[in-house]
C-alpha cells in the first residue's frame, strides 16, 4: 500500500499552478468557439460552468496523480500520464455538463478545452524543465568534463538521460556508427561524427573521454575498446544493472575485459534456482579454485541451507571459510581439505551429509603442465576422481551430479583436454548405474581472470616490464567471466537430464594478441614500452577450440545462451573397474607413449600432437 503523498509547499503550488492554467483552458476554449467575439449570454455561461470544467479536469488529473510529476524532470512517461489524466477530466467534465443541461452550451468548446488543457500543462511543464536546465548549466562549476557518448541515437538517448544525474560530466557531442544520423541532435547534443573517426572527432573537440553507450556484448563496444583503449582516451561505460543494485551511484566505469566477449552476459533464471535450491545441502568440490569458489557464493546467494566445501588446498579453503562466514554468517558451512582421489574419504562427506546437489570443479586444468610430467596426474584428478566423487553422489541419493568440463575436451590433443573427455564418458557411464541421481556435464571455454589463465599471466608480466608472451599472432579463444561459468554450471545442474553435455553459446572469439595488446594499454603503458613476443604453440595446444567433436550436434534449451550436445552414438564406457585398473596399472611414472596409446583407446577423437 502506498504512503499518502506529503503536499509540500512546492507541490501545493505546482497544482495551484495547473488549476489556474485548467480555468485559462475553459475561458480560452469559449473565446476559440466564438471567434474571439464571445456573446455576453455566453459569458454568462462560461461563468456558471467554469467550476464543473475545472472540478472534472482536477478529478481526472487527480486519479492520474499528475500532482505528483516533477516539473524539473518531466518525460515522455510523464507527459503520457498527463494525457491520460486529461482525457478523463475531459470525458467527466462532457458528462457533468450534458446531465446538467445547460441550455445554449456550445459542445464543441469541450474538446477545446482538454485540447487546451493539455497544450498549457504540457507546454508549461517543459519551459520549466528548458529554464531549470539551462540554470544548471549556468550554475555548473568549473572543473566538469567534456565527454562524447558513442553509440546509436537510441542508446545515446538512455545514456544522455542517465548522466543527468551523474555529477562531474558535460556531454560535448555524440559520436554515431550510422552515417545517415549526421548532421543530427539529441536532447539538443549534435552528432559530430562517425565511430571510425572517434580519435580525429575527440582531438578536434579536446575530449580525452568517451562513454560507449552501447550495451554489453555489441560489436561497437568490442571494437572501440580494442581499437582505442590505451590511446590516450579514457574510455568508459554505463554500469551495468549488478552494480546499481549493489551501488549508491551510478558512476561511470572504466572499460573492463568483460567488454571483450562479444555477446550479452550469462543471465541467471534466480527465481527457479532459488526455489530449486532452498533449504538443500549442496557439495562443491575445488570449492576453493576460481571457478569453485564461485559456485560457492552462487549457491550460498540461493539460500541453500547447508554448503559443503571440498577442496585439497588447506590456504584455499581456509580464505574461503572466512569469506563465506563473514556474508553469509547464518549459512551452514562445512570445509573440507579433503581430495576427490580418495575414495573412501569422499564416500564418508557424502554419507555424512547427504546432497541434494553436487558440483564437481576439482580438476588439473593447465595444459602445458599436464602433457609433460605430470600426465598421470591428470588422469587420477580428472578421470579417477571424477569417479570417486560420481559414485559416492549416487550411493548417497544425491539428485544431481554436474561435472565442470571444458571446450578442450572436444577433439582433444592433449592430455588435459583426453582426461576431461574421459571424465564425461565416466559421468555417463556411473549415470547408468545410478539412475536416481540426473548426471549432468556443462562445458565451456576459457574464464578470464581465473588462476592461471592468460589474464594474470599477462598483467605480471607486464608489471616487470615485459615482453607478454603470445604462443602464436593467430590463436584465438573463447571466454566468460568466473560468475559467468559458475551461473551455467548451476543453470545446467537445474535444467539438465542424465547424461546430457551442455555447451555455451561464447559468442566471438577473441584473438589472445589483441587482448595482451588491451591489458598492455588498460596498464597504461605502450607496446613501446612492454612488447609482445611469440614463443610458438606449447605442446598439445591448439589454434583455436571447438565445442563439438565430430558426429556430435547441439540442441537449443529452454535457456538461450545453454544448448545440449546431441552426441553422435559413441558407446558407454563398458567397464569402470576395468578403467581404474588401468590407471592404477600405469605405476606412478608410466611411460609416456603407452599413457597416450591408453587414452586413444578409450578417447577415440583423442589425437595426440608428439
Amino acid at each position: 500500500m502506498s504512503t499518502p503523498m506529503r503536499w509540500s509547499r512546492g507541490v501545493l503550488l505546482f497544482a495551484l499552478a495547473d488549476l489556474a492554467m485548467v480555468a485559462l483552458a475553459w475561458w480560452a476554449a469559449f473565446w476559440l468557439r466564438f471567434n474571439f467575439e464571445m456573446p455576453q449570454e455566453y459569458l454568462s455561461l462560461a461563468f456558471r460552468t467554469m467550476p464543473w470544467g475545472v472540478l472534472c479536469m482536477a478529478l481526472g488529473l487527480g486519479l492520474a496523480q499528475v500532482q505528483r510529476q516533477a516539473w524539473r524532470y518531466v518525460g515522455l512517461a510523464d507527459l503520457r500520464h498527463l494525457a491520460w489524466g486529461v482525457l478523463l477530466g475531459t470525458l467527466a467534465a462532457t458528462a457533468s455538463i450534458m446531465a446538467l443541461r445547460y441550455e445554449g452550451f456550445a459542445r464543441s468548446v469541450l474538446p477545446l478545452f482538454g485540447v487546451l488543457t493539455l497544450v498549457l500543462l504540457a507546454g508549461s511543464r517543459a519551459a520549466w524543465r528548458t529554464l531549470a536546465e539551462r540554470h544548471a548549466l549556468r550554475q555548473r562549476p568549473p572543473g566538469h568534463t567534456p565527454l562524447l557518448i558513442v553509440g546509436t541515437l537510441e542508446e545515446a538517448d538512455q545514456a544522455l538521460r542517465t548522466l543527468k544525474g551523474v555529477p562531474g560530466w558535460h556531454v560535448a557531442g555524440i559520436v554515431s556508427p550510422r552515417g545517415e544520423d549526421a548532421g543530427r541532435s539529441l536532447q539538443n547534443v549534435a552528432v559530430v561524427g562517425g565511430s571510425d573517426a572517434l580519435g580525429s572527432v575527440a582531438e578536434a573537440l579536446g575530449v580525452r573521454s568517451v562513454l560507449v553507450a552501447s550495451p554489453p556484448g555489441s560489436a561497437l563496444r568490442r571494437e572501440v575498446l580494442l581499437r582505442w583503449s590505451g590511446t590516450g582516451l579514457n574510455v568508459l561505460s554505463m554500469p551495468v544493472a549488478d552494480h546499481w543494485l549493489s551501488a549508491s551511484t551510478t558512476d561511470l566505469r572504466q572499460v573492463q575485459l568483460e567488454d571483450l566477449l562479444g555477446r550479452a552476459p550469462v543471465v541467471l533464471d534466480a527465481r527457479d534456482l532459488a526455489e530449486w535450491l532452498s533449504g538443500q545441502t549442496v557439495l562443491v568440490s575445488g570449492a576453493g579454485g576460481s571457478i569453485g569458489a564461485e559456485l560457492c557464493r552462487q549457491v550460498a546467494r540461493l539460500g541453500v541451507a547447508r554448503l559443503v566445501c571440498v577442496d585439497a588446498s588447506e590456504a584455499a579453503i581456509y580464505e574461503l571459510a572466512q569469506e563465506l562466514r563473514a556474508v553469509h554468517p547464518h549459512l551452514q558451512g562445512h570445509y573440507y581439505t579433503a581430495n576427490v582421489r580418495e575414495p573412501d574419504r569422499m564416500a564418508a562427506i557424502a554419507s555424512r551429509h547427504r546432497p541434494a546437489v553436487v558440483f564437481h570443479a576439482a580438476a588439473y586444468k593447465h595444459v602445458p603442465l599436464m602433457e609433460e610430467l605430470n600426465e598421470i596426474e591428470a588422469l587420477h584428478t580428472n578421470v579417477l576422481g571424477t569417479l570417486h566423487l560420481a559414485r559416492a553422489a549416487g550411493e548417497c541419493g544425491a539428485a544431481r551430479f554436474v561435472l565442470v568440463s571444458t571446450d578442450k575436451a572436444v577433439n582433444p590433443t592433449n592430455v588435459m583436454g583426453a582426461s576431461k573427455r574421459l571424465a564425461e564418458r565416466v559421468v555417463q557411464a556411473v549415470a547408468a548405474q545410478h539412475p536416481g541421481t540426473q548426471y549432468v556435464a556443462v562445458r565451456f571455454g576459457n574464464v578470464l581472470g581465473s588462476s592461471g589463465s592468460v589474464v594474470p599471466l599477462f598483467s605480471a608480466q607486464i608489471a616487470r616490464g615485459g615482453p607478454v608472451t603470445v604462443t602464436h599472432p593467430e590463436i584465438v579463444r573463447y571466454f566468460m567471466t568466473i560468475p559467468e561459468a559458475a551461473q551455467l554450471v548451476v543453470q545446467a545442474g537445474w535444467m539438465g537430464r542424465s547424461g546430457q553435455i551442455y555447451v555455451l553459446d561464447m559468442g566471438e572469439p577473441v584473438r589472445i594478441v589483441e587482448l595482451a595488446r588491451l591489458l598492455i594499454r588498460l596498464s597504461g603503458k605502450t607496446e613501446a614500452e612492454v612488447p609482445i613476443a611469440f614463443t610458438g604453440l606449447r605442446p598439445g595446444e591448439k589454434l583455436f577450440e571447438e565445442w563439438l567433436a565430430n558426429g556430435e550436434t547441439t540442441e537449443p534449451t529452454a535457456h538461450p545462451r545453454l544448448r545440449m550436445v546431441r552426441e553422435g552414438g559413441l558407446p558407454l564406457l563398458a567397464d569402470l573397474q576395468a578403467l581404474e585398473h588401468w590407471v592404477h596399472g600405469l605405476g606412478p611414472a608410466p611411460e609416456p607413449q603407452e599413457l597416450r596409446q591408453g587414452l586413444r583407446e578409450r578417447v577415440p577423437e583423442y589425437t595426440p600432437r608428439y
